[in-house]
């Protein structure tokens, strides 16, 4: 389990509001206890998933929560990864910058391997973006002509 404390939120610069939150929910800061760890858990639970993320690196437990950052991220982006798949089937650089980050994290890889893999995902990355950008310029030009009939939608329920 992942914790943080009201004192390393407060050092971090923590969103007044979430840290308010949090501190109402716990019965308060000073109750509570500013150097009491708080589960992420907790976190999650009464302030969402965007602040128990941003909680991370600010955990007690470093070396625990960068493994567990890097493992979501890594199921974030297998999660879309069909979507590049599709647009370029050959295209395997960011495949194997997943496998290589969760080889890491799991101390299989080094970080000279990881950087490399990362490098290499970062170009796919450019690359399907100039191509994506491309695409976007000529679809825009298309409506801009008139070249694309426009779809009537049916009825939009209230």
């Amino acid at each position: 389990m992942l914790h943080t404390t009201f004192a390393k939120a407060h050092d971090a610069d923590a969103c007044v509001e979430s840290y308010r939150k949090m501190g109402k929910a716990l019965g308060g800061i000073k109750k509570y206890g500013r150097t009491k760890p708080i589960p992420l858990t907790k976190v999650l639970e009464v302030c969402g998933l965007d602040d128990a993320l941003w909680c991370l690196p600010h955990c007690i437990e470093q070396g625990q929560a960068e493994r567990i950052a890097r493992l979501f991220a890594c199921d974030c982006a297998e999660r879309v990864l069909p979507l590049f798949e599709k647009e370029r089937p050959g295209d395997d650089r960011p495949r194997a910058a997943i496998l290589v980050a969760r080889a890491y994290a799991n101390g299989e890889a080094t970080i000279e391997r990881l950087d490399a893999a990362g490098d290499a995902a970062r170009a796919a990355a450019r690359a399907a973006w100039a191509a994506e950008r491309g695409w976007q310029e000529r679809r825009f030009l298309q409506y801009l002509n008139g070249e694309v009939k426009l779809k009537k939608l049916g009825k939009v329920a209230a």
